[in-house]
């Protein structure tokens, strides 16, 4: 199986990933979020402190983990990001598809409060580029990844 660099934006290095339970979940529900965007993973650690860090991890995947994947954003892929978002913890090892811009994300949750049909919320998000998000939620998941190296992105 081919190995792919996955990045994990934060305002630190973290050569032991660790998934943490939060106030709020996040689109695929609790786990450690990497992406294959380094640009993104930018953003993330940008956002998070003025001494961001990039962590660069080797993915290798494993095929007998319960693996979901959205590979657009779909109304399956919708419904999934709200039924987590509000509170729900489904039982894949991993998660990968779309993740919302901070555009999109706010026709999510108007989605979520019912302020928008999902009509609605389709017809705004057509002309957003989402961009890629990958989310280990077991720790036989997180065996998936190899710490390579951390980059600080601010000097």
């Amino acid at each position: 199986m081919d190995k792919i660099l996955l990045y994990h934006g934060s305002k630190m290095e973290v050569i032991f990933p660790e998934i943490r339970k939060t106030k709020y979940t996040k689109d695929f529900s609790w786990g450690f979020y990497c992406t294959n965007n380094f640009e993104q993973a930018y953003r993330w650690a940008d956002r998070r402190s003025v001494k961001g860090v990039i962590n660069i991890y080797s993915y290798c995947e494993d095929l007998e983990l319960k693996i979901l994947k959205f590979a657009s954003m779909t109304d399956e892929w919708l419904d999934f990001i709200a039924k987590c978002r509000s509170g729900f913890v489904h039982e894949y090892d991993i998660v990968e598809g779309p993740m919302a811009d901070d555009t999109i994300w706010d026709f999510v949750n108007a989605f979520l409060l019912g302020r928008i049909s999902r009509n609605v919320f389709w017809e705004y998000a057509k002309f957003k580029h989402p961009t890629h998000q990958i989310s280990f939620h077991t720790l036989k998941a997180l065996d998936c990844l190899t710490f390579e190296r951390s980059e600080q992105i601010h000097e």
